[in-house]
Protein backbone atom coordinates (compact mmCIF):
# COMPACT_ATOMS: atom_id res chain seq x y z
CA UNK A 1 0.00 0.00 0.00
CA UNK A 2 1.55 3.21 -0.77
CA UNK A 3 1.14 6.36 1.24
CA UNK A 4 -1.36 8.03 -0.47
CA UNK A 5 -4.11 4.90 -0.06
CA UNK A 6 -3.76 5.42 3.72
CA UNK A 7 -5.28 8.54 3.87
CA UNK A 8 -9.51 8.38 3.91
CA UNK A 9 -12.35 10.71 2.51
CA UNK A 10 -12.49 12.39 6.39
CA UNK A 11 -8.70 13.16 5.92
CA UNK A 12 -8.37 16.60 5.18
CA UNK A 13 -8.05 17.43 1.17
CA UNK A 14 -4.27 19.20 2.05
CA UNK A 15 -3.36 16.01 3.67
CA UNK A 16 -4.74 13.89 1.13
CA UNK A 17 -2.83 16.30 -1.28
CA UNK A 18 0.22 15.73 0.58
CA UNK A 19 0.62 11.78 0.34
CA UNK A 20 -0.56 12.32 -3.36
CA UNK A 21 2.97 14.55 -3.93
CA UNK A 22 4.59 11.76 -2.15
CA UNK A 23 3.69 9.28 -3.45
CA UNK A 24 4.08 10.54 -6.95
CA UNK A 25 8.06 11.47 -6.12
CA UNK A 26 8.29 7.94 -4.86
CA UNK A 27 7.19 6.63 -7.82
CA UNK A 28 9.13 8.74 -10.38
CA UNK A 29 11.89 8.31 -8.50
CA UNK A 30 12.00 4.44 -8.17
CA UNK A 31 11.40 4.71 -12.37
CA UNK A 32 14.70 6.94 -13.09
CA UNK A 33 16.57 4.81 -9.71
CA UNK A 34 15.58 1.59 -11.95
CA UNK A 35 17.06 3.62 -15.36
CA UNK A 36 20.06 4.56 -13.95
CA UNK A 37 20.92 1.13 -12.91
CA UNK A 38 19.45 -0.43 -16.18
CA UNK A 39 20.66 1.86 -18.80
CA UNK A 40 24.14 3.46 -16.81
CA UNK A 41 25.26 0.80 -13.68
CA UNK A 42 24.92 3.78 -11.55
CA UNK A 43 22.82 4.96 -8.95
CA UNK A 44 21.34 8.11 -8.11
CA UNK A 45 23.41 9.06 -5.34
CA UNK A 46 26.60 8.77 -7.95
CA UNK A 47 24.43 10.76 -10.71
CA UNK A 48 23.32 13.73 -7.98
CA UNK A 49 27.24 13.84 -6.81
CA UNK A 50 28.02 14.04 -10.46
CA UNK A 51 25.33 16.70 -11.12
CA UNK A 52 26.75 18.79 -8.30
CA UNK A 53 30.37 18.31 -10.15
CA UNK A 54 28.78 19.48 -13.34
CA UNK A 55 27.53 22.37 -12.34
CA UNK A 56 31.05 23.58 -10.59
CA UNK A 57 33.83 22.96 -13.34
CA UNK A 58 36.49 23.73 -10.96
CA UNK A 59 35.60 21.11 -8.49
CA UNK A 60 33.90 20.82 -4.92
CA UNK A 61 35.84 20.27 -1.28
CA UNK A 62 34.32 16.81 0.24
CA UNK A 63 32.48 18.76 2.49
CA UNK A 64 31.15 21.20 0.49
CA UNK A 65 29.59 17.61 -1.83
CA UNK A 66 28.28 16.17 1.67
CA UNK A 67 26.56 20.03 2.64
CA UNK A 68 25.45 20.06 -0.61
CA UNK A 69 23.88 16.15 -0.62
CA UNK A 70 22.82 16.59 2.53
CA UNK A 71 24.37 13.04 3.57
CA UNK A 72 27.51 12.09 5.27
CA UNK A 73 31.19 12.98 4.78
CA UNK A 74 31.33 8.81 5.05
CA UNK A 75 29.02 8.55 2.04
CA UNK A 76 30.63 11.49 0.09
CA UNK A 77 34.07 9.13 0.40
CA UNK A 78 32.63 6.16 -0.66
CA UNK A 79 31.27 7.13 -3.89
CA UNK A 80 33.75 8.92 -4.51
CA UNK A 81 36.40 6.32 -4.45
CA UNK A 82 34.01 4.61 -6.78
CA UNK A 83 33.86 7.00 -8.92
CA UNK A 84 37.98 7.67 -9.35
CA UNK A 85 38.51 4.39 -9.47
CA UNK A 86 36.37 4.15 -13.05
CA UNK A 87 38.10 7.32 -13.84
CA UNK A 88 34.88 9.58 -13.61
CA UNK A 89 36.18 12.07 -11.47
CA UNK A 90 40.00 12.99 -9.76
CA UNK A 91 40.69 14.40 -6.38
CA UNK A 92 42.68 17.21 -6.40
CA UNK A 93 44.80 18.76 -3.16
CA UNK A 94 43.64 22.03 -1.86
CA UNK A 95 46.33 24.18 -1.52
CA UNK A 96 46.98 25.81 2.06
CA UNK A 97 44.77 22.60 3.89
CA UNK A 98 46.63 19.35 3.38
CA UNK A 99 43.83 17.55 5.32
CA UNK A 100 41.15 18.85 2.23
CA UNK A 101 40.43 17.38 -0.87
CA UNK A 102 38.82 19.09 -4.17
CA UNK A 103 36.67 16.48 -6.20
CA UNK A 104 35.85 17.39 -9.84
CA UNK A 105 34.92 15.60 -13.11
CA UNK A 106 37.26 14.16 -15.80
CA UNK A 107 36.61 14.36 -19.47
CA UNK A 108 35.32 10.83 -19.09
CA UNK A 109 33.27 11.86 -16.36
CA UNK A 110 31.83 14.82 -18.27
CA UNK A 111 31.10 12.91 -21.03
CA UNK A 112 29.41 10.24 -18.95
CA UNK A 113 27.36 12.69 -17.22
CA UNK A 114 26.14 14.09 -20.22
CA UNK A 115 24.89 11.16 -21.26
CA UNK A 116 23.08 10.25 -18.22
CA UNK A 117 21.45 13.98 -18.01
CA UNK A 118 20.16 13.61 -21.39
CA UNK A 119 18.34 10.38 -20.20
CA UNK A 120 17.78 11.75 -17.06
CA UNK A 121 15.69 14.93 -18.51
CA UNK A 122 13.62 12.45 -21.07
CA UNK A 123 12.26 10.13 -18.04
CA UNK A 124 11.30 13.10 -15.78
CA UNK A 125 9.64 14.51 -19.04
CA UNK A 126 8.13 11.00 -19.83
CA UNK A 127 6.80 11.23 -16.47
CA UNK A 128 4.55 14.08 -16.76
CA UNK A 129 3.20 12.71 -20.45
CA UNK A 130 0.05 12.44 -18.96
CA UNK A 131 -0.45 16.74 -18.34
CA UNK A 132 -0.53 18.91 -21.18
CA UNK A 133 1.75 21.59 -21.46
CA UNK A 134 -0.78 24.44 -19.57
CA UNK A 135 -1.63 21.49 -16.76
CA UNK A 136 2.10 21.31 -16.55
CA UNK A 137 2.98 24.95 -16.41
CA UNK A 138 -0.29 25.70 -13.99
CA UNK A 139 0.78 22.60 -11.87
CA UNK A 140 4.36 24.46 -11.16
CA UNK A 141 2.94 27.72 -10.37
CA UNK A 142 0.47 26.28 -7.70
CA UNK A 143 3.73 24.65 -6.15
CA UNK A 144 5.62 27.89 -6.18
CA UNK A 145 2.84 29.29 -4.76
CA UNK A 146 2.97 26.53 -1.72
CA UNK A 147 7.24 26.92 -1.56
CA UNK A 148 6.49 30.93 -1.07
CA UNK A 149 4.30 30.25 1.72
CA UNK A 150 6.28 27.60 3.11
CA UNK A 151 9.45 29.95 2.64
CA UNK A 152 7.40 33.13 4.40
CA UNK A 153 5.92 30.75 7.19
CA UNK A 154 9.98 29.57 7.56
CA UNK A 155 11.37 32.73 8.04
CA UNK A 156 8.45 34.20 10.29
CA UNK A 157 8.95 31.19 12.80
CA UNK A 158 12.86 31.38 12.63
CA UNK A 159 13.30 28.07 10.78
CA UNK A 160 15.19 27.19 7.69
CA UNK A 161 12.22 26.21 5.13
CA UNK A 162 15.13 25.09 2.36
CA UNK A 163 14.50 25.64 -1.37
Amino acid sequence: MDLEARAHSEHPEALRLWLRLLTCTQLIEKQVRTGLRERFDTTLPRFDLMAQLERHPEGLKMKELSHRLMVTGGNITGITDQLVTEGLVERLEVEGDRRAWRVRLTPHGHAQFAAMAQQHEAWIVQAFDGLQTREVEQLHRLLGKVKRHQQRSGSEDGSSAGA
